[in-house]
């Protein structure tokens, strides 16, 4: 057992008092460095693991995988608010700058050292200490230092997206404690911020010295990552390039790794294109999301021939949501009878089948397809503690259950109308002369706002025929909502600022879900810009359940405190709802391949394009 090491000898003084008021405890109640840490239980893979379990040690290395994105980019620092910027820097954890430790996708919530060649910590998590490794390099060949560490974290608390601002308010001190370890401290009560405080990027302090942090722009920033930026044409294409001397290639966590000499992302102005693109041979892989169309679009030459494959990859990870989110900020949506209204109105058995042949379910949960959705009826056991307090506040169905609506198999499903009509005459709003008006006569009007490249998960096309359908649908109750779309940056721009009424929402969710989830349902969310609270939504009930899930000690409470947050999110009626796929869908070149054993999370960031190589061509 090693004690840790100061910054000044006053704080060695008060270690020493600590050590002899508590000789007499056992050792195990001391905090002990450790190569990985779970949120609940022991990680799976013990100290002097060879390989994660999901990638192929004996991949080969070489090739390029050009892959695509919908939209466009300006920026090169995905870590901040202002821009719009190069997603894959983001997304593909450890692809140019890496943090000190590194999520296993295999497991629910579980870290392994990267930078960091070890993790401390104490039974409540009230402070958490890293040590990084001495090998650690940037790829500019200068040692990762933790001054590099303090510095990344206070910038990106501070001048950051708010991703990062609000959980390091929740930190009273970060100091130094060795020559290459530093430790954080928490002001909350929240078991989830040691796990956090591994998953910050690292960024080389000396590259933004008289630089502002805040402010977007195309300088490519150097990381610690087995790639780095080769080439970028704004806008339309970035490409990333393995660094030979990359530091870290023989650590387990990156064996079977980063196996591509170049990976590559074109930019398309929509889906459409981009499949296209694909057909032609122009990119390598292709994710379908809808099933009726991975039934459908593939019959065509490079794929009848061979140079294409499916692949079919099962997951257990959560649906998360996906559809049109009304905006509680505009006082037509703030009432809950209102939207459900809409849900009423759409009607998803008719669209589904329109445009999926029916073969995907229904998100019924913001967590659907795991243990952390709610369960039908009502709320059970610690779940109906946790939301008993709030029973005044929360709509109907919120504790006693609720069910979205099926809808019909004809356009226009007369009962959803009905339902609709006398849910928005409760509210006040009636038919007058074959519009929808309140009392002083003012039409239900508002905005849908779309993007014109799509979504990560939609093509625009598909966007825009589930609109027209829904549209069409709601003139039966008297009302003509007004579709907007614009191009990328201008959507941004808006939904950054919450300037819309209806529009296009996806986010994805993790079987581990946390601090994140102020972010994508805080009041903070309801003024502040940036976050992922589209809706608007203020629910002391929703921040109490977060709460909870960061304070729960066994597997049992979390998961009631993430079920009692899902029939809040859920009965909410802040969302109307589409479909999800329980496997993953991937068309690909046939020289693409991927180890056998697939993850717990499946084709998840973290899988493609790090896990697969390319096979050498005859």
């Amino acid at each position: 057992m090693r004690f840790f090491k100061f910054a000044n000898e006053s704080a060695i003084w008060r270690r020493i008092a600590l050590c002899l008021c508590v000789a007499s405890m056992p050792l195990a109640s001391l905090a002990e460095p450790r190569h990985a840490i779970a949120m609940y239980g022991e990680p799976a893979l013990p100290p002097g693991f060879t390989h994660l379990p999901y990638a192929n040690p004996q991949a080969p290395k070489g090739g390029t995988i050009r892959l695509a994105e919908t939209g466009s980019f300006d920026s090169l620092n995905p870590w901040i608010l202002m821009g719009n910027p190069v997603w894959p820097i983001f997304t593909q954890p450890g692809l140019v700058a890496e943090s000190l430790m590194m999520r296993s996708i295999d497991e629910p919530f579980t870290l392994y050292g990267l930078l960091a060649e070890s993790v401390e910590t104490d039974a409540d998590r009230t402070w958490v200490e890293f040590t990084l490794r001495p090998e650690a390099r940037f790829s500019d060949g200068t040692p990762v230092t933790v001054q590099d560490v303090m510095w990344s974290y206070e910038v990106l608390g501070t001048k950051g997206h708010p991703r990062y601002t609000a959980v390091w308010s929740k930190v009273e001190t970060m100091e130094q404690t060795g020559p290459r370890s530093v430790r954080f401290t928490f002001n909350t009560a929240d078991r989830e911020l040691s796990m956090l405080m591994g998953m910050r990027p690292v960024l080389k302090k000396a590259q933004w010295q008289g630089r502002d942090f805040a402010q977007s722009g195309l300088m490519a920033p150097i990381g610690s990552g087995p790639y780095v930026i080769d080439k970028v044409d704004p806008g339309r294409a970035i490409s990333f390039r393995r660094n030979p001397d990359y530091w870290g290639r023989d650590l387990a966590v990156s064996r079977g790794l980063h196996n591509f000499d170049v990976i590559r992302y074109d930019y398309f102005g929509d889906a459409s294109a981009m499949f296209e693109a694909f057909k032609a041979g122009e990119i390598d892989v292709w994710r379908e999301l809808v099933a009726a169309r991975w039934e459908r679009n593939f019959d065509f030459p490079a794929m009848r021939d061979g140079r294409m494959v499916k692949s079919e990859i099962a997951h257990g990870r959560p649906s998360g949501i996906m559809g049109l989110v009304m905006n509680t900020r505009n006082p037509l949506f703030a009432d809950w009878r209102v939207r459900q209204a809409m849900i009423e109105a759409f009607n998803y058995r008719f669209i589904n089948m329109t445009l999926s042949g029916g073969k995907d379910p229904r998100i019924s949960s913001y967590f659907s397809n795991s243990e952390l959705a709610m369960q039908p009826g009502p709320a059970k056991g610690r779940e109906a503690e946790l939301l008993a307090p709030f029973a005044g506040q929360l709509p109907p169905g919120t504790i006693d259950g609720y069910a979205l609506p099926e809808g019909g198999a004809r356009a226009i499903d007369r009962q959803g109308i009905r339902a609709a009509l006398d849910l928005l005459g409760k509210a006040g709003w009636t038919v007058q002369e074959g519009e929808l008006r309140d009392a002083a006569g003012r039409p239900f009007a508002f905005e849908i706002l779309l993007n014109q490249s799509g979504s990560a998960m939609r093509s625009s096309a598909e966007t825009r025929q589930i609109i027209d359908i829904f549209v069409q649908s709601l003139r039966n109750l008297g009302i003509r909502p007004r579709v907007t779309v614009l191009d990328a940056a201008q959507y941004v721009e808006r939904t950054n600022n919450y300037q819309f009424d209806m529009t296009w929402y996806e986010r994805g969710l993790s079987l581990s879900p946390g601090n994140e989830q102020r972010l994508y349902w805080g009041r903070a969310g309801v003024a502040a810009p940036g976050s992922k609270n589209w809706m608007g939504m203020d629910s002391p009930a929703a921040e109490a359940m977060i709460a909870e899930m960061g304070r729960a000690r066994s597997h049992d409470d979390f998961v009631a405190a993430v079920r009692a947050l899902d029939r809040i999110l859920t009965a909410g009626r802040y969302v109307i709802p589409v479909s999800y796929s329980r496997i993953s869908r991937l068309a690909h070149d046939a020289d693409l391949d991927y180890p056998e054993k697939t993850p717990l999370y499946g084709d998840w960031p973290g899988f493609m394009p790090e896990t697969w190589w390319q096979e050498e061509r005859e």
